[in-house]
């Protein structure tokens, strides 16, 4: 086979049918994924992903990814690479890489919050920062966007705690409280706050017309659309919009043009092929009462907005992090679709998503004639859930190398 040869280039490939791998499954937040320390993946690119495409048991075009670790959504098909940071003054680098289900594609374009919550805890339990407690505070480079996060780590005995009482909706039980503050979060991915230059902008879609949207790009771009704007009252639950094919449809034509709007894509068709994670599409709209995933009654009064995302063609079942970075900082900057539906600006949002509630503080000035984003804090848990060797066949090695390169 052609890419044996390009196994015994690796000293990682031994000479045996199984691919092995060290790796970490954790959660982080919302989301899981493997962790995987740099140095122990394949140095070349097409081989690391096919490599990473097996371990998920993408593409699987069931979508259900049962011959691989991934949980076939979303949100437990993401990947976090890490390796030393101290050439570049911070603790560690991480890459994240958001893993497709039925097609052989990482999406690298943006990056994932709550995803990013694990990687603090995993940096001080494989020793890539000094302990110190009760808290570490762990300075990381998401390579994504070249953005720092500084993760507020809770230790005992040299290792993560994860015990303790905080909650985040859409994660069953409690844990540690992690604090994470993004520094400068602007322009993650677009290099612009606005990518537009425009808080407020008119896009028309051939399948729908021209609705009001909002591009804001704060740790990730997000495409902000009132509910209204795809026939929906708001008070849908994931399921009805994702059973709908015709309805998601028209949200990826929408966001898909929305990314040439934004500057990513030069076409639509390139990126619902090629960068399916970024921008985000985010309903939008002033706060109702609703029903949540859990069948519990959210009370409008508890919110500032009524939002809700579509990940990876899917709606959201909770809220991403770094979307509600993004959403807090809409909401704080005149004009856009956010602080119209929280009933003005504010630096504090409370997002009403499928699962609860997402609270956020975000610091927005206006500076020199524009806006700067100094930093958003937001809160997540972690826990470390297994630990070992990741196994992938060198046979379906290869055939995930074929399709990588073509």
């Amino acid at each position: 086979m052609a890419t044996q040869t390009a196994y015994k280039l690796y000293s990682i490939f031994p000479c045996e049918v199984a691919v092995r791998v060290p790796a970490v499954l954790m959660r982080g937040g919302t989301s899981r994924g493997l962790f995987f320390h740099d140095r122990d993946l394949p140095t070349e690119p097409a081989v690391r992903d096919a490599f990473i495409l097996a371990a998920y048991g993408s593409p699987d075009t069931d979508r259900r990814q049962v011959d691989g670790i991934g949980g076939a959504t979303s949100s437990t098909s993401k990947v976090a690479i890490i390796s030393d940071g101290s050439r570049h003054g911070v603790d560690v680098l991480y890459e994240f890489g958001q893993v497709a289900i039925d097609r052989a594609l990482i999406d690298r374009r943006g990056n994932c919050g709550n995803l990013s919550s694990g990687v603090g805890p995993f940096a001080v339990d494989e020793g890539l920062v000094e302990p110190t407690e009760p808290v570490t505070p762990v300075r990381i480079l998401n390579v994504n966007t070249g953005k720092v996060i500084v993760a507020h780590v809770p230790t005992r005995n040299g290792r993560f705690d994860p015990a303790g009482d905080f909650t985040v909706p859409g994660v069953p039980g409690t844990g540690s409280r992690i604090r994470l503050d993004y520094e400068d979060p602007a322009g993650a991915v677009t290099g612009s706050l606005l990518p537009t230059g425009s808080p407020r902008d008119e896009l028309t879609v051939p399948e729908l017309g021209t609705i009001p949207v909002s591009l804001v790009d704060a740790a990730n771009p997000l495409l902000f659309v009132r509910w209204e704007s795809l026939g929906l009252k708001g008070t849908e639950s994931p399921d009805e919009i994702d059973s709908d094919p015709a309805l998601l449809a028209r949200i990826e034509a929408v966001r898909s043009h929305g990314s040439v709007l934004a500057g990513i894509t030069e076409t639509p068709e390139e990126a619902t092929a090629y960068t399916p994670s970024v921008p985000k599409l985010t309903f939008v709209g002033a706060p109702r009462d609703y029903v949540l995933t859990d069948g519990a009654l959210q009370n409008a009064g508890d919110t500032t907005v009524r939002a809700a995302m579509m990940s990876m063609g899917r709606v959201h079942r909770s809220y991403a992090l770094t979307g509600g970075i993004c959403t807090a900082v809409a909401a704080g900057i005149p004009g856009t679709l956010v602080a119209e539906a929280a009933g003005g600006p504010s630096g504090e949002c409370h997002i009403g998503h499928p699962a609860g509630v997402l609270p956020l503080s975000a610091d927005v000035r206006q500076e020199d004639g524009g806006w700067r984003v100094a930093s958003v804090t937001g809160y997540r848990t972690a826990r470390r859930l297994m630990e070992g060797t990741v196994l992938v066949p060198g046979s379906w090695l290869d055939s995930r190398l074929d399709v990588v390169t073509q």
